[in-house]
């Protein structure tokens, strides 16, 4: 196949067929995208003291007390 007929083939996908593509692309290129697309999931065993440290951070967003977006990234000097 040549890349004439490649780019007709991509004018012709809608825009997630070719951002899929394009993701497909990088994995095969790019050899850090490579390893980490080929890495196998990690699980990590979550302790007691974790997941209640989770579940007390839940429920403080639940009740509304987490900060904005927008805040943080002022408080990091990320706003534009």
């Amino acid at each position: 196949m040549d890349r004439q007929r490649a780019h007709q083939l991509l004018d012709q996908l809608d825009a997630a067929q070719f951002d899929a593509v394009v993701r497909l692309l990088e994995v095969m290129v790019e050899p850090l995208a490579r390893s980490l697309a080929l890495a196998p999931v990690e699980e990590e065993d979550i302790t007691p003291e974790t997941a209640a440290a989770l579940d007390r951070a839940r429920a403080s967003l639940a009740r509304g007390e987490g900060i904005p977006h927008e805040e943080v990234r002022r408080e990091f000097g990320l706003s534009q």
